[in-house]
């Protein structure tokens, strides 16, 4: 673990928040999965990273230009822009499996075994860029209940809009938990930690994918330093 700025030991924390798709799921994979089948049904072979460049790209301007879309829907319009940009069709049927292919996505080999042993000393929370059926099958994979989701479709936004957190903050504020007793745990600096920080919530950045600015999430703008650095959920529990 880096330890950007400051010391987890600074104040107690009670309750950590994660990102799910990147952070806890294997967003990339199943992403990349996904479409390159879609790419072998009309005799292309892409690169991986290409994909996932394409989906960069796309998924954060259908979010902001539909923040009520539910998050099948986002991904379905995804797809066909994706289509677009490389010249192939796809139709609403491929859309709309790539829409389904969410509850596929496989989870990092670590993530069961490290929410487990946090549940045991945290109350663990859930942000995410989802709807909360997509996250039912998600969940019920994982195995494990958390005491807090909240969901793009229940807000109206999706992250990194501010009021994302601002609806986590709240929440958690109504089980007695303060803003300083919270560490949020995300894979995206774009999505997750660059608004974190905004809002003065301390982070940790679970570099999932080894620092590579061509992932499925868009990268920042400007430089974010989170609160630590971490490469798993393993390596936090450690930490903690």
């Amino acid at each position: 673990m880096r330890q950007d700025e400051g010391s987890m030991q600074e104040s107690k924390i009670k309750a950590i928040s994660f990102d799910c798709y990147g952070t806890l799921i294997d967003w990339e994979s199943g992403i990349a999965r996904g479409l390159a089948a879609w790419g072998r049904l009309h005799g292309r072979e892409f690169d991986r990273s290409e994909l996932l460049a394409a989906f960069s790209e796309a998924e954060p301007q259908v979010q902001s230009a539909h923040p009520n879309m539910a998050y099948p829907q986002v991904l379905a319009e995804v797809a066909r822009r994706i289509g677009k940009r490389v010249g192939l069709p796809v139709s609403d049927a491929e859309a709309e499996g790539f829409a389904r292919s969410i509850a596929r996505w496989p989870a990092f080999p670590d993530t069961s075994a490290a929410l487990v042993q946090l549940r045991q000393r945290f109350r663990l929370a859930i942000l995410s860029n989802v709807d909360r059926k997509s996250f039912a099958a998600t969940q019920d994979a994982l195995g494990i209940e958390f005491d807090l989701v909240c969901t793009a479709e229940e807000i109206g936004s999706y992250k990194p809009d501010p009021r994302n957190f601002r609806f986590l903050l709240a929440r958690l504020s109504e089980m007695g938990i303060a803003r300083t007793e919270l560490l949020h745990a995300a894979q995206s600096l774009f999505h997750d930690i660059e608004p974190a920080r905004a809002l003065g919530i301390r982070s940790a950045w679970v570099d999932r994918y080894g620092g590579a600015d061509d992932g499925a999430a868009r990268a920042p703008e400007a430089e974010v330093l989170p609160d630590f650095t971490v490469s798993s959920l393993a390596e936090l529990v450690q930490a903690l």
